[in-house]
Formats: C-alpha cells, structure tokens, sequence
C-alpha cells in the first residue's frame, strides 16, 4: 500500500527594508535603554511553571486535570552557568512565540480527511474548534503579560507559521480577527448547518452529535450534542495586547501545505459543492499514491473519484477561497487588521506588491527580530530559502555587525555598531526542499545546514526559533568558537496535544554571559469542563481534551524536560 502520510500526501497530493530598522547604537553586554531588573523570584502564574494539563488515570480516553508544573533545566552545553547571576541579570527583550495554530475549515470541499484510515494522520477529532483554542491562547498571553523569569512587558509575539491549515480566504479572515480582536464566525457554507465528516454519519470520523457508534466512541469520546452548533457560533476575540509578527508556513502557501497552487480543478474544488468524505479500497489507494507521487495534481483530482465512494453535496462559499502568497500579505496589510500593530505585522508596506514575505523588526532597545519566509512555491511540506532572501539575510546581518567572520573564517571588523539578532522561520534548520521554485526557476534553493553554517560566522546571533515539527525541541548549534554559538529553539504546534506556546526572555548575566528563558504555556481554559458547557471557553477546554485523547496523537510532541522550560546559556563575549 501506498505510504502517505499526512505530511506526504499533504506532501505532495528585500534588504531595502534593514535601513528602516534602526539598528541599535549600545554595544554588546550593556544595559540598554528600558531594560529592567530582574526581581529575586519567578512569577508562574499561567504557565507550565504553575501548573501543566496532566490525564486523570491511566489507560482509555481521559479527562484532564491540572498537574505539576514543570521545572526550570539550566542548559550549559555553549556556556557555564555562574552563581549569583541572579541577582545581576538585566532584562534585554522577552517576546512570544506562538505556531502551527492550524486554523482549520473543516466543511471545506478541498480536504481529504478520508485519508485518515490508511494514515491516521488526516483527521483531527478536535479540528472544528481550532478558532476557539487559537482564541484562548490570545487570553492567556494578554494575562501572562510579562516574562517570568525577568518581569519584562512582552515586547512582540511572533507567530511562526501554519497560521492557516489549507490557505483559505476564510481561515485567514478567522486568524486575523483572533489576534487583533473583534467578532469571528467559524463557519463555512450553510449559515446555521455543520457540514462537515463529523456530521456525516461516517464510522471513520467521530460523530459527536450523532447516536452512532462511531471508532472514536468505541474509543471512548462522548456524545455531545450542540456541539458543532456550537463550534460554528459568532464569538467575540480580545485580540492582543502586544504588537505581533507573522511568518509564512508551508499551510499559508501550497494546498493542505504540500501540493502546488496553481491547478484550475483545485482551486475550482475551494469553492464548489462536493465534498469527498468516504474512503476506498486500499487498492484505490495505491492508485491515488501513484498520483501524488507524480507532482501531477490534476491527475490526483482526477482519481478521487474513483478512491472514494462518492461525494456528498454541500453549501458552496466564495470564502473558500484560496489565497496568494501576495493576497495573504494584503490582508496583514489592511487597517481593519492593525490590531496591537504594527501596519502589516512584519511585512513592509509595498510587500504584497513585491511579493517579499521576510523583514527585519526592532523587537526592543538593541535586539533584532529577523523573520524569514522558507516556504517554496514548488510544494511539499518542507522549505527552504531562495537565493536572494539568503543573500539578504547575509547583507543584514552584516549591517548590524562590527565584528563577524568571513566565509573563509577569518575575522572581519568594520565601522559600525552590534545588534543582537534573533531569527524566526516556520522550517527548522534541517530544511532540505531544493525543488526550483515554479515563480523563480533560475533561483537556487539554500538548504538549513547552509543557514546554519551562515549564522556561525555572526557572534551577535542568539537564537533561530521555528516550528514546523509540531514538538518541542531546543538544540545547541555550536561553532567553532563559544561565540559563534547559539540555540535552535523549536516549538510545538498548537493543534496536537500539548497545545503549548512559549515565552523567550533575554537577559543580560553581567558576568560574560547571556541567558534565554524558554517559559511554555498553555491557553487560558480550564482544564475540564461539563460537556454541557459549549461556551467558547468551555469549547477551548474541550479542544484540549479531546487533542490529548486524538488516537494518532504522538505523546513525545511534548518534548523532553530540557526542551520545555529551560534556561539557555550563551556567551556574552561573541568576538
């Protein structure tokens, strides 16, 4: 049988900008304007540092309950940890990150959630109620407020990437309003009807409104009913309190975040009236895998016909449809969705015409945002960089450097002054999609080893955060110094279990070194809830619940101890 994968066949099936940075005057080390103190104790209050979801026993479909909160792991491996650097810290920038929030138009007619029986990978039992965790999230940031190791005011959230599941007008409609606030309406199609598999009477997918015995039942899930009423409902978003910034993932670009954009059958699928909903024989499979792996999508549409077992008929919306790399950025854009700011969240004011999706961002007094756009137009759900962007990256980190190395490893020092950067991307560094980009064939694709090997030569350089894997996972990227060192950061999703975001703090020690807090968090629901309760917070709850209890769920997402809370040491010394 074919393999496909949720991310196989949902795998295949400008500089200009750095000069309106501003990049600081202060060099290395010093405590720049509007940094403050650290205090001698740790505000937890709503993060995993308090308190973490844990299951309420130990084997078959659980509620959760709130747990111990998971401790703080001092990481050494690029620097010593010296006493007392607590009480000489000060505080340099602290920032949020949030990714892959996945926000999902489950009615829509261009998913292929039938898959899920030969991957178990395709449908997500708690995908309807993407909008109100996203939303949830967006509360516990505002209440969260400030880093806990440092009690600096956020400076930024950063949302790196997936912010929509398959690149709809709609979808986009929902993320933008959660940020920066307003009314959402998380529906599609029929204006008072769910029309979607979970309505379906399918075995396949859990029916929560429906007297079947469906596999999710079998399992253990309840029957809750009003509950995809309720999932569809209008309901109101704070937005955020700080100034966000967005990135591409490959869900933002290409369709179900692998497939080639592009094709006139799928685009017209978006925002037509069938919805394919049944699955075939694993011989059919094999067909449609055949196809996938071709690159061909109007042969991959030509043969879903013949995989499932028919279509069923559902409301057509114009809403469905797709977006362009250059309307998303619109979008970002527009004033209705300035929010918190800033106009564009990132992308600079000319860039939906430019096409440019990656920019530069004073995240505070003296420390850089860089956020990188590494998605490829040619599909498949891993990235890379184009050959320009790579350059660019290059140009501006030499712009806020005094001193670096040259790609020979010799040391260059120039006029100018230091800037701590730190650089946001959706792909980690393992990023190896070389396929030519469609829009730019002539351009060279820049693998991750060859980002890493870039970063190595800039000292000022203290972290590369992503997403992407949907887990948690901090990595040292050493160098051949101590100085030209520094962390990968990656974080978990916030569709799979555990649903965590996290807060970065940076810190100045005072004694040759630099610490960076990786603090998680989780949405601001509670942990159970009646399910009678079909509020939007009590349907946040719920969508934890029913993540963790997801029977393709992988419990490792979460990371271990030292890829959750952890306190990152670096040398502050980068020459």
């Amino acid at each position: 049988m074919a393999d496909i994968t949720r991310r196989s066949f949902l795998t295949f099936a400008g500089l200009g900008a750095v000069g309106a940075v501003g990049f600081g005057t202060r060099p290395w080390g010093l405590q720049y304007a509007g940094a403050v103190p650290l205090p001698t104790s740790s505000a937890a209050a709503g993060t995993t540092l308090e308190a973490v979801a844990s299951p309420d026993g130990s084997s078959g479909y659980r509620r959760l309950v709130a747990g111990p909160g998971w401790a703080t792991v001092i990481r050494e491996e690029l620097a010593e940890a010296k006493s007392g650097r607590e009480d000489r810290r000060t505080a340099l920038a602290s920032f949020v990150q949030i990714t892959d929030v996945h926000l999902i138009d489950t009615q829509s007619p261009l998913r292929f959630e039938f898959l899920d029986s030969y991957n178990g990978a395709a449908f997500r039992p708690q995908e309807t109620l993407t909008v109100q965790g996203l939303t949830a999230l967006v509360k516990r940031i505002n209440a969260i407020a400030s880093g806990p190791h440092t009690q600096r005011k956020f400076d930024a959230v950063v949302t790196t990437g997936d912010n929509t599941d398959n690149k709809e007008f709609a979808e986009l409609e929902w993320f933008l309003t959660a940020m920066n606030g307003g009314t959402i309406t998380p529906n599609t199609g029929d204006p008072d009807t769910y029309e979607g598999v979970q309505d379906s009477g399918v075995d396949l997918y859990w029916n929560p409104g429906k007297s079947i015995q469906d596999k999710y039942k079998k399992a253990g899930y309840p029957d809750i009913p009003g509950l995809l009423d309720a999932a569809i409902a209008p309901f109101y978003s704070p937005g955020l309190n700080t100034p966000w910034y967005c990135v591409f993932g490959n869900h933002d670009d290409t369709v179900v975040g692998s497939i080639p954009t592009g094709v006139p059958l799928l685009e017209r699928m978006y925002t037509g009236s069938w919805k394919f909903m049944e699955p075939g024989s694993a011989e059919q499979l094999d067909v449609l895998g055949s196809a996938a792996a071709s690159g061909d999508a109007e042969l991959v549409f030509a043969t879903l016909s013949s995989f499932t077992k028919g279509a069923q008929r559902v409301t057509s919306d114009p809403a469905r449809k797709p977006f362009t790399p250059r309307e998303f950025i619109a979008e970002h854009l527009k004033p209705k969705h300035k929010g918190p700011g800033p106009v564009g969240h990132g992308f600079a004011p000319d860039a939906d015409e430019t096409g440019i999706g990656y920019y530069t961002f004073e995240m505070a007094p003296g420390v850089v945002g860089i956020g990188m756009d590494s998605t490829n137009h040619a599909g498949f759900a891993e990235g890379s960089l184009g050959e320009e962007q790579f350059k660019w990256l290059e140009d501006t980190l030499i712009a806020g450097s005094s001193r670096y190395f040259d790609t020979d490893g010799s040391p260059v020092s120039r006029q100018g002054t230091d800037t701590w950067f730190v650089l946001f991307s959706h792909h980690t560094s393992s990023m190896n999609n070389l396929r030519k980009d469609p829009t730019n064939p002539s351009e060279r694709r820049v693998p991750g080893a060859e980002v890493v090997d870039l970063l190595h030569r800039f000292p000022n350089v203290l972290a590369w955060v992503n997403g992407h894997s949907h887990r948690n996972k901090i990595r040292p990227k050493e160098g051949d110094t101590p100085g030209q060192s520094f962390w990968e950061i990656n974080t978990a999703s916030h569709i799979d279990f555990p649903q965590l975001g996290r807060i970065i703090e940076v810190a100045d020690n005072e004694d040759g070194t630099i610490s960076l807090f990786t603090t998680l968090f989780e949405a601001d629901s509670p942990y159970s809830v009646d399910y009678t309760d079909l509020s939007p917070t009590g349907l946040a709850s719920l969508y934890r619940e029913f993540a963790f209890n997801d029977p393709n769920g992988n419990p490792s997402k979460g990371g271990k101890s030292r890829d959750q809370n952890a306190e990152l040491l670096l040398v502050s010394d980068r020459g």
